[in-house]
């Protein structure tokens, strides 16, 4: 993982580089679906395991979603709720942790307004991760929208506005990144000034997951994922239904591992790492047939999500109380965003009647 210290000038403090208590991270999904293995390997291990550690935000970002499903807002609203279960299931404590929807922190649109004017198109069409979900999409020539091209500065709008150090990212969003940090030090830099924070990607050791279908990364729009609620059938009917080795035809031929799968998902989640080893071998000398392995996979996954989805199937008894944590959380985060904007708002001394 990368480094989580900032200097003390961004943070206001001594010299002494901040305590892990000081730090400050931001992350969050798409509310447009449920959530699934990707995530959960991606990032949502991650912020359980750092929410008792580091002040954690996490942001459902509708206003981000609806850049390309402005014309079905029910789809986004509806997930709401089976986001925040799957938060809660996985272990996300509001306790330590303040869970938010990005549209109701209204000074997020405010500071994406000011950081437009910061930012090339040329530079914003250059984001390989643009380019990949505009593909992804079926996007092509004039027809994407503008708020999907630009929400990567809407992305950093919503890090700087907590001024976060840290934000767990697979690998493909690094360059999400790299551009939030560009435009603090542009801003800082126009406005003489230290009020925004340069965040750092932080990486987890498995960042990402291979669809079921073997093609590219697990994706909610393509199909190719297993959720985190999905039911034991659910779940086995998929892991059947996965991609392995082409070449492995028959139980003696040779098999491959790279790139399977199968064994991806393994070593994701497989805790008993020297019976993967031995297992890996025996698929590559021959005589061990795919059904085996996705046994396996079965048996290791089942015993991962189980109680991940008893815990969701018990916090789903009382939506009502899971949107207040939302909205208690929401609160909170508008709060925060709010002193960031008073500042940002000084430093480009628009602050008109705040300043007499």
């Amino acid at each position: 993982m990368t480094s989580k210290a900032t200097t003390a000038k961004q943070q206001g403090g001594s010299k002494d580089s901040p305590t892990k208590t000081q730090q400050i991270i931001l992350t969050g999904d798409r509310p447009t679906g449920p959530l699934h293995l990707g995530h959960y390997v991606g990032s949502l291990r991650q912020r359980v395991a750092l929410q008792k550690e580091y002040k954690t935000f996490v942001m459902m970002a509708d206003a981000q979603a609806l850049t390309d499903n402005a014309n079905n807002p029910d789809k986004i609203r509806q997930n709401i709720l089976e986001v925040a279960l799957d938060y809660l299931a996985v272990g996300i404590d509001p306790k330590h942790t303040t869970i938010f929807i990005q549209s109701l922190v209204t000074e997020l649109a405010e500071l994406t307004m000011y950081y437009l004017n910061l930012v090339t198109i040329a530079r914003v069409q250059r984001n390989p991760t643009v380019k990949d979900e505009i593909k992804q999409r079926g996007y092509s020539g004039e027809s994407v929208p503008t708020g999907f091209v630009c929400y990567p500065i809407s992305q950093a709008a919503d890090i700087t506005a907590f001024k976060a150090n840290l934000v767990p990212v697979g690998s493909d969003q690094v360059p999400m990144i790299e551009l939030a940090v560009e435009i603090v030090r542009t801003f800082n830099r126009t406005y003489n000034c230290d009020v925004l924070v340069e965040p750092k990607a932080g990486l987890s050791d498995i960042t990402r997951l291979p669809g079921t279908d073997g093609g590219g990364k697990m994706s909610k729009s393509l199909g190719n994922a297993i959720s985190l609620g999905d039911s034991t059938d659910v779940v086995q009917k998929k892991i059947k239904g996965m991609y392995t080795d082409p070449n492995h035809l028959r139980v003696e031929d040779p098999g491959t591992v790279e790139g399977n799968p199968v064994f991806a998902y393994l070593d994701a989640f497989d805790k008993d790492k020297k019976e993967l080893q031995t297992l890996k071998e025996h698929y590559r000398r021959g005589g061990l047939g795919d059904t085996v392995v996705k046994k396996r996979l079965t048996e290791v996954l089942l015993a991962e999500l189980d109680p991940i989805r008893a815990r969701r199937e018990e916090f789903a008894k009382d939506p009502a109380q899971v949107m207040r944590i939302i909205e208690e959380g929401t609160k909170v985060a508008r709060a925060a965003a709010a002193q960031t904007l008073k500042e940002v708002r000084q430093a480009m001394r628009i602050d008109y009647f705040e300043s007499r």
